[in-house]
């Protein structure tokens, strides 16, 4: 349901085609939320068909500029101020950290360094926007600006904490190293023998 009360949300701030959108979700929504060009122009449609959006302009190659329409504005309020948010994320960077433990000292190093190097790359996006809306005075940019701030502050804690894991694996493998091998699991790939 958050794909069409973005979109519903970015028309409110100003008309747009699929493609303008999917910028616009890129530069301003995509630290929080995801989506793919596939995904954008079914939900205009299904948009359109409620009457939640119209088209109110052709460009070339048939491109179709939307605005929202009243009662479009009227689904994101009631979105807004009526329906729970649904709190619950996945972290599939997070997951994977259970499983360290399959894993030697440095096969472990080399994947949080990787996800460090991710969440640094991150942040430089994000202060490269915080960049671009510094200079806009769009009361839907401040409120963006807003979201990015959270991106901001996030991803430097984050960092932190890798470093802070990646740490914590290396004693945590040298504490284990000596120890009886039921307590260390090490997975079994199809195919091979035991020895």
């Amino acid at each position: 349901m958050s794909l069409r009360h973005a979109l519903l949300g970015l028309l409110a701030e100003k008309p747009g085609t699929g493609y303008v959108l999917k910028k616009r979700f890129e530069q301003s929504l995509a630290n929080v939320w995801s989506t793919e060009t596939s995904q954008i122009y079914p939900e205009l449609a299904r948009l359109e068909s409620e009457g939640l959006i119209i088209e109110s302009a052709r460009g070339p190659r048939r491109s179709k500029t939307y605005t929202v329409t009243p009662s479009g504005l009227v689904e994101i309020r009631r979105w807004l101020t009526e329906i729970e948010p649904n709190r619950s994320s996945r972290n599939e960077a997070l997951l994977r950290v259970f499983f360290y433990f399959l894993l030697d000292e440095e096969e472990i190093n080399r994947l949080i360094r990787k996800e460090i190097e991710y969440h640094r790359d991150l942040l430089a996006s994000y202060e490269e926007i915080e960049k671009q809306l510094r200079a806009s005075p769009n009361i839907g940019d401040q409120f963006g600006r807003i979201v990015l701030e959270w991106g901001l502050r996030y991803e430097p804690a984050f960092k932190e904490w890798l470093e802070w894991a990646n740490a914590r694996a290396k004693r945590a493998h040298r504490t284990t190293e000596g120890a009886p091998r039921q307590t260390r699991p090490v997975a079994k790939v199809r195919g091979t023998k035991s020895a």
